[in-house]
This record gives structure tokens, C-alpha cells and sequence, in this order.
């Protein structure tokens, strides 16, 4: 390696780059290796250079030399000869140890002549610049803090060593043994060095096999399933667990005496661990020598309460455990907290729970008794707030269920904590911290939050098993200006929807417990109709509206929330496509024949004026991703008080969440809802249709019920071609991919998941994958059946008259021949030839036979099963799901497979 100059932009050939004797040598594995010089011994000090003299001389003069930055006096004051002392080799030697010991110099001699004492020295030299060369894994910024020595220092062996034992066990943490550290000295002018580290980072040191011995009620592959670390399998390659760690390794014993305690084995102990390093360094082999003791059972189990607000024999009646069971630590300690929490609803905040076991090796039982001990009824003597820079007190304060001067309550307590984890403002899995007061029955409050950034900018762009190619922008700040509002703006884009918004929500109204938010938005959809497997483009709704809300709490955890929206919906078709002008009139209208009534009726401009109330209740320890509680709304709207549109609109929504220990999580929802149209509606041909318009009834398919395609469940009608048979006959075509599909809707529905998320191990959780596994039901029903089109049937199909822009028909006339004998025509609105008499040929525009099916409505339950994955990847968020259908009716669309992925930058 080539050595550099002070400037780092001329190098140094490697004669200037010393071996390293003076820096006390490199480490291997952690082992310090002392020797250092060529032929592997430490070098001694220098002999002596002393000159022989008579013992009877006595110093006269004492003189320094070699001396560039420490003043002579300063070098004398080191030693202990002076001027008037006899001279003895002894005291020479001492004079040597002294100033090595100071670490100052790297050589030193002391010479007599005839009492004129000389003392050379050279100085250790000044660290000019600390170089890191060789590693990889660890940044610089992670090495530096933890090298004492510092560029104008003076050099030392010692803290040289000391700092490479400090890498080298900086790597040891990462799971590098093999990693070496090499110190290099570089000299340079003025007697200045630069100290270059030359690193080796080697494999991470795996686990490459875990040996369990005297195991005899559990297998080997049940122990190991309880521990934290992990054999190095091809399985487990993205597991952060199959490194070796010394820390782990203790948490493992303690997983392995937890898991036997749980089990009844109260004597259970690990009578050794031991790790060994294989010969190559890459890999560990862990070796745990257990004792697993006799099994145990409940004795007597009781409650003694110094409480007078307890009853001991009562709560013993109510405790979980019972005589007989097989003893269960986890159970004691989940005891011990539920009666420190039933003292703490009480307001003894500082209640002491003491279990007091007595074991009975004659009969294998234990005895436990729970000491509730005397304790003050404790008050709130203050509420503190720290950490909070940008959010105001009154944000947190607001939350807090409990005031100064209040009885303490756990119970209120806890849900503080979980208001204030839900603004999602601060440190994940925050907690109140309860600290004692100035007086015995007094308690402080403290919450000590760790603010994140609210702000949010994001551009995404990704693709959809739904929407194709997706490309949106949004800007959201949930704590805008630390008062707790969110405001908003987005845009979305893809190929068959557009969108952009504005937001703003107020949580506390004038500083009253009210919240308030308005919504502002332009919406574009299109493709209501697929055929060939293709979303027809040519059906198109936006909607421009405004939204505003106010909110109120009933009780603590139900709220009720009023809203008014307005919105001006505008339901086009393609002119060209579906639109004619069947009377001659001029006037182009939307044809049944090409687009389907159903959709004719939905087209037009209208709006809409909608009271809206809800009501919520909600005990979720998360909104953002909850793992126990429920939460419960009923929703009413009534479109009608102004606008062109009048309906009822009813639904209801409730979900309840389940830890079932271990990391998974149970998760049941259901939801339902019903609209009643208020205003009577016909067709074109003045027959009664459905009150409820298209655009404004209730659909299922996929995201909502997994398994079905997008709106693929309920009602809809097939448009089928009809081809022939070669018999005389026909044969009704029913390939999905050739059959026009137009979903209505209904005007009822109900849905309902049951999903369990199932944890991974560490290295999965790492990189936030969650999979899950899931069944869902539903259906959407309840809507007038359509009159379908029965003109178009075989084998002639259905013509249509060809008009040019006035309406007026068009033929086809013969205006002679061509020098082939073959007649020549022209296109013309007269219905007659040139010479009055002979009649020209009316075109039209034939349409292939086919039938109308109305299929669907029906309230039987579709199923579907499957699993899926959500998965926080660093290109953002993914989500696969994979179903099954199990029940379906005749017409509904199914998708087995369906994934959504977005690209965060």
C-alpha cells in the first residue's frame, strides 16, 4: 500500500510507511497479536547506553537532547535524578522506565561522563490525520466515534491498540469475527505521522448449527423454535437471525426458561452455553446443556389484599388461575398485571403486587399467593409535556383523559396513550410516564414525546391490476403549524381516472372538543363496460363537489358526525359511437341498439344536495394499524333538500381486531348498506326503470371482495353475439372475452372478511412483509330488472338507417359503368335515380345478432378464499393477493390473482 503526503494528493513510497512496531501490533478475531516486529517478539525498550563510571561520582550537570517540542525542565521533571545525586546504573535505569512510562518519547538514553549526566531522547511524533481504508460495511460516521485517538495528539502505542480492539469489537457486534484491523504509521516532515487503519472486514459469522443436550420432554426443533437466533439455512436468508451475537445468545437462555416455565417446569435452569468459533472464522456452532426438572402443578392460589378497598377472598374467587392447572409463569405474571391495573383504577398508582410461591417437591405442586400491600390512594399533582418543539402543549394536553388534581386511573391513563399514539405525531409505541410527586400520595404525569415529521411529499408512480399505469402527487401536513390541523392537496392520474383535491381538518373548533373539515374535488372516471377484456373508455362520469363536516364526541370513545356535500355529476357517452339520429330529425340521441338502456338512462347532467350524519364508535389502539379493539358507524345521507336528485342512503360498518399473542393478528368485519330512490324515473319510452340512478348505486368486486374482478359481483347484463351453427341454427357465444359486460349495480349489499395476519420472523419483519390469510363474503342485489333489447336476434341481426349530418337518409345510386362493364355508384339523399322512376338502394348499418341476458341480482353469498401479502418494499408500497372463488352466481367475473404496486421517489 502506498503511503500519502499531508495533503493526501502525493503519495509516499512504502519505505515511509513503518511496519508497525512501535503501534503494538494487529488483531485477528478479537485476539490481540502483541508481537509486532519481523521476527514476532515485542520490542524491548533500548538498552541502556550508559558509560561506566565510579560509584563515586556524583552528578554534576544534567543535560537534555533530542528535545523538539517538550521544554527540558519538563523532560527533567519526569525523572528523578538531580544534580548532586550520586550516579548509579540503577538510578539510570529507573530514569529510563520513568520517561517511557510517560509515552511520550519512542526512544530514550542516558549517558555519563564523569558526572555530566546527557539524556537523548526522541519524541513520539504528532498525528497529522487518522485514515480509514478497507471498510465496506461500516460507514465511516460509525467507526470515527469510537477512535480516541485525534489528529495534533501525540502518538502512542497504547491507545493505538486500544482503538483497534475497539473496531475490531465494533465488528464483532455486526457478526464480522474474522474482521482484522492493521494499524499503519506513515511518517512525514516535522515529525508528524499519519495513522492509516487498514481494515478487513471478512464474512459475518453465522450460526451454522445449535446443539441442545439433556432435552428430554422437548425435540431439539421446539427449543430452537423458541430462540431468537437461527441456524444459517438457505430458508432463512433474509433473517437478520442466523448471525451470531453474544447479547442474543443470552436472550436466548432467557427464551428457553420462559418457555419451560410457561410449560410447569419450575426448576429449569441452562447449566452452560457455549459458542465456538469454527476453525475458518465464518461460523459459530452454539452448544446449550439443559436441566429440565420435574413438572409442576397449582397448589393453593389466593389473594391477600392490605387493601381496603379489596376483598382477598373475593378476588380470589375471580383470579384466572385455579388449583390443579399446570403451573404457568406467563399466567402468574399476567395476574400480577391485572390486579396492579385493578389497583390503579382504583387509584393506587403505585399498588405493589408480590407473588409468593411455595413449592411442594413431595406432591410437585407450587403455592402462590398474591401480597396486594398497603399503598396510598394517589391524586395527580401535575401533567408535564417535554420533548415538543414544533407541537403546542395544547395538542397533547387535549389528549390526556386525566387532569391535575383527578384520583390517578390506569384505566384513563392508558387511553391517553393511545390518543396521543393516535395522531401519529410522535414516537412510535409512546407511553405516559408515571413519576412520583412531592408527597407520598401524589404522582406526576409525564409525556416525553419524540416528534417525527408530519410533512408529507410525495410522487408515486406505479402499476395496477385495476387502473393500468398510475401517476400521482400529494402534499399533506397532518400537524400544520403544531395545532393539530391537516391540511392537503392531491392529484391523480391514470388511464381511466382522474382526480385532484383540496383538504383542511380542524380537530378542536375554537378550541372546543368539535372537529370540522372541507374537501374540495374534481373527479373523472370512465369505463363502466369491458369487452374483449378491455375497459370500455367511452362511458364517462366526473364529478365536481364540495364537502364539509362537523364532528362532536358523545362519550369517550363515540363521536357524531354531521356533513353536507353538494356535487355536479356529468354521465356522457361517445357520440359517435353510441348516439343516432333514428328519427331524421337532425337530432342525434343515445341509441339502446349500440349502447344498452341501461346505459342511455344513466347519461345527462344532474346534481346533487346531501345531508349526511354519522355515527361512530371506536375503541382501536391504532388507526393507522390496529391490533385490538373495535370500531362501529351507521351512516345516513338524504339527497334532496335542493339538486335534481332524491334519495336515502343508508350503510353501516363495524370491525374488531384480535391479538392472539405471538404477532398474530384476528381481524373480523362486516358492512352493509341500502338506498331507496325518492323520485320516480322512465325511459325513453316512458316505462317505469329503476328510482336509483347507475351512477349512484352500490357495486362489489375487486378491491372490495377479493377473488372477483373489478365490479364483477351482482347485477349486470351480457350482451352475447349469437353465430352460426351450420345446421340452420345458432349457438350462443358466452367467452367472456367476446361478450359485452355492463355491471348496474344494486341498490343493497352487504360484505363481510375474516383475515388472520400471520408474523414472520425478524429478517421478514425487517423488510415489512405481512402476510395474511383471508375469507370474504358478499353480494350486491335489489335493482327493477332492465327491459333488454330483443330486436337483434338471427339470423338477420338489426339494421340501423344510415343518415348524413342533417338526418336525412342515405342511398346508394348507380351513375354508370366503368370501361370494365362494372357499375359505378355514388352516395346521395335522394331516394329515386336520375331519371325519377328507379328506386336507389336505403343504406344501413347492420348489427350482428345477439341477445341480452339480465343475470346477478340475487342476494345468495359469493366466497372466496386466499392469501395475500403486503409488503413495505423499498421501491413502496405492494400488495399480491391470491384467491379462490367458492361460491359465485351466473354472470359474476372472477380473478384469481391481483396486485398493486407503487414507486416512492
Amino acid at each position: 500500500m502506498i503511503g500519502r503526503d499531508v495533503t493526501g494528493s502525493k503519495p509516499i513510497g512504502t519505505s515511509a510507511r513503518l511496519a508497525m512496531a512501535l503501534l503494538g501490533g494487529s488483531m485477528l478475531a478479537g485476539v490481540p497479536v502483541e508481537a509486532i516486529a519481523q521476527d514476532g517478539t515485542e520490542p524491548a525498550a533500548p538498552a541502556p547506553a550508559t558509560v561506566a563510571a565510579p560509584q563515586a561520582d556524583v552528578i554534576r550537570t544534567i543535560t537534555i537532547e533530542g528535545s523538539q517540542r517538550l521544554e527540558a525542565q519538563t523532560i527533567l521533571s519526569y525523572i528523578r535524578l538531580r544534580v548532586g545525586d550520586p550516579y548509579t546504573q540503577v538510578a539510570a535505569d529507573q530514569a529510563l522506565k520513568d520517561l517511557y512510562a510517560t509515552e511520550l518519547f519512542s526512544s530514550a538514553s542516558v549517558r555519563n561522563d564523569g558526572g555530566n549526566v546527557t539524556i537523548t531522547v526522541v519524541e513520539n511524533p504528532i498525528i497529522n490525520r487518522i485514515i480509514l481504508e478497507g471498510n465496506k460495511r461500516i460507514k465511516n460516521d460509525k467507526i470515527v466515534p469510537e477512535i480516541k485517538l485525534s489528529p495534533r495528539q501525540i502518538f502512542t502505542r497504547s491507545k493505538v491498540r486500544a482503538d483497534v480492539a475497539r473496531i475490531i469489537e465494533l465488528y464483532k457486534r455486526q457478526g464480522r469475527f474474522a474482521a482484522t484491523v492493521e494499524p499503519q504509521m506513515v511518517q512525514l516532515p516535522q515529525n508528524r505521522v499519519d495513522i492509516v487503519f487498514e481494515i478487513h472486514e471478512g464474512p459475518k459469522s453465522k450460526v451454522r448449527q445449535i446443539n441442545i443436550i439433556g432435552n428430554e420432554k422437548f425435540s431439539d426443533g421446539e427449543l430452537r423454535g423458541q430462540m431468537v437466533t437461527k441456524q444459517a439455512r438457505l430458508t432463512r436468508f433474509f433473517s437478520s437471525g442466523t448471525s451470531y451475537d453474544p447479547d442474543r445468545l443470552a436472550f436466548d437462555q432467557q427464551k428457553l426458561r420462559q418457555f419451560y416455565l410457561t410449560e410447569g417446569y419450575a426448576d429449569f435452569r441452562v447449566v452452560s452455553a457455549v459458542a465456538e468459533l469454527t476453525p475458518d472464522k465464518k461460523d459459530f456452532i452454539i452448544t446449550y446443556v439443559v436441566e429440565e426438572g420435574e413438572r409442576y402443578k397449582f397448589g393453593d392460589v389466593k389473594v391477600e389484599s392490605q387493601l381496603r378497598d379489596f376483598d382477598g377472598e373475593k378476588m380470589t374467587q375471580n383470579l384466572v388461575l385455579k388449583k390443579g392447572q399446570w403451573y404457568n409463569a406467563k399466567s402468574v405474571e399476567d395476574t400480577v398485571e391485572a390486579l396492579t391495573d385493578l389497583a390503579g383504577n382504583f387509584g393506587y398508582a403505585f399498588a405493589d403486587v408480590q407473588p409468593q410461591f411455595t413449592r411442594n417437591k413431595d406432591d410437585l405442586t407450587m403455592d402462590v399467593t398474591f401480597v396486594l400491600r398497603e399503598a396510598p390512594r394517589v391524586y395527580v399533582e401535575r401533567v408535564d409535556v417535554n420533548g415538543n418543539t414544533l407541537t403546542q402543549d395544547k395538542v397533547v394536553r387535549r389528549e390526556f383523559r386525566i387532569a391535575e388534581g383527578d384520583a390517578f386511573n390506569a384505566l384513563q391513563v392508558k387511553r391517553t396513550t393511545s390518543r396521543i399514539n393516535s395522531l401519529g405525531y410522535f414516537q412510535e409505541n409512546f407511553q405516559v410516564d408515571q413519576k412520583p410527586g412531592s408527597q407520598p400520595d401524589r404522582i406526576v404525569l409525564e409525556a416525553n414525546v419524540e416528534e417525527q415529521a408530519t410533512g408529507e411529499l410525495q410522487l408515486s408512480a406505479g402499476f395496477s391490476s385495476l387502473e393500468s399505469f398510475i401517476l400521482a402527487a400529494s402534499i399533506r401536513q397532518r400537524n400544520f403549524r403544531g395545532r393539530g390541523q391537516t391540511i392537503g392537496a392531491n392529484v391523480n392520474y391514470s388511464r381511466y381516472s382522474k382526480s385532484v383535491g383540496l383538504s383542511f381538518a380542524e380537530p378542536y373548533l375554537f378550541n372546543r372538543n368539535i372537529s370540522a373539515g372541507v374537501d374540495i374535488y374534481r373527479k373523472d372516471y370512465n369505463s363502466f363496460n369491458y369487452l374483449n377484456s378491455s375497459r370500455n373508455t367511452t362511458f364517462q362520469q366526473s364529478t365536481t363537489g364540495i364537502s364539509a363536516r362537523l364532528g362532536v364526541p358523545l362519550t369517550e370513545y363515540m363521536s357524531l358526525i354531521g356533513s353536507y356535500t353538494f356535487n355536479y355529476d356529468q354521465v356522457t357517452l361517445d357520440p359517435n359511437t353510441y348516439y343516432y339520429d333514428l328519427d331524421g330529425d337532425g337530432v342525434s340521441t343515445c341509441e339502446p341498439l349500440l349502447a344498452g338502456r341501461y346505459l342511455c338512462e344513466a347519461i345527462g347532467n344532474r346534481t346533487s344536495s346531501i345531508l349526511g350524519l354519522s355515527l361512530i364508535y371506536e375503541t382501536l389502539d391504532s388507526r393507522y394499524r390496529p391490533t385490538r379493539g373495535r370500531t362501529v358507524s351507521v351512516s345516513a345521507e338524504f339527497a334532496g333538500l335542493g339538486g335534481s336528485e332524491r334519495y336515502a342512503r343508508f350503510r353501516a360498518k363495524a370491525a374488531q381486531y384480535f391479538p392472539l399473542g405471538g404477532g398474530f393478528i384476528f381481524s373480523l368485519s362486516a358492512e352493509g348498506g341500502h338506498i331507496i330512490g325518492l323520485k320516480d324515473r322512465y325511459d325513453q319510452s316512458g316505462n317505469a326503470i329503476d328510482k336509483v340512478r347507475l351512477t349512484d348505486r352500490f357495486f362489489l368486486g375487486e378491491p372490495q371482495i377479493r377473488g372477483f374482478d373489478i365490479r364483477g359481483v351482482g347485477p349486470r347484463v351480457l350482451r352475447q353475439p349469437l353465430i352460426s351453427d351450420g345446421n340452420g341454427g345458432y349457438t350462443v357465444v358466452t367467452d367472456r372475452n367476446q361478450v359485452a359486460d355492463d355491471s348496474l349495480g344494486g341498490d343493497t349489499y352487504y360484505l363481510g372478511r375474516a383475515e388472520l395476519e400471520i408474523p414472520l420472523g425478524s429478517g421478514a419483519k425487517e423488510l415489512g412483509l405481512r402476510p395474511s390469510i383471508f375469507i370474504d363474503a358478499g353480494a350486491v342485489f335489489n335493482i327493477k330488472a332492465p327491459t333488454l333489447i330483443t330486436a337483434c336476434t338471427f339470423p338477420n341481426g338489426c339494421q340501423l338507417p344510415q343518415r348524413d349530418g342533417n338526418g336525412n337518409s342515405l342511398y346508394r345510386e348507380q351513375t354508370g359503368t366503368d370501361t370494365s362493364g362494372n357499375p359505378i355508384y355514388t352516395i346521395t339523399t335522394n331516394p329515386l335515380a336520375a331519371d325519377g322512376v328507379t328506386a336507389n338502394t336505403q343504406l344501413f348499418t347492420t348489427i350482428a345478432p345477439f341477445q341480452e341476458v339480465f343475470l346477478g341480482n340475487t342476494p345468495k353469498p359469493r366466497v372466496a378464499v386466499g392469501f395475500g401479502v403486503n409488503w413495505n418494499s423499498p421501491f413502496g408500497p405492494f400488495r399480491i393477493d391470491i384467491a379462490k372463488v367458492l361460491l359465485k352466481a351466473p354472470g359474476d367475473d372472477t380473478k384469481t390473482f391481483t396486485f398493486n404496486v407503487g414507486t416512492q421517489f
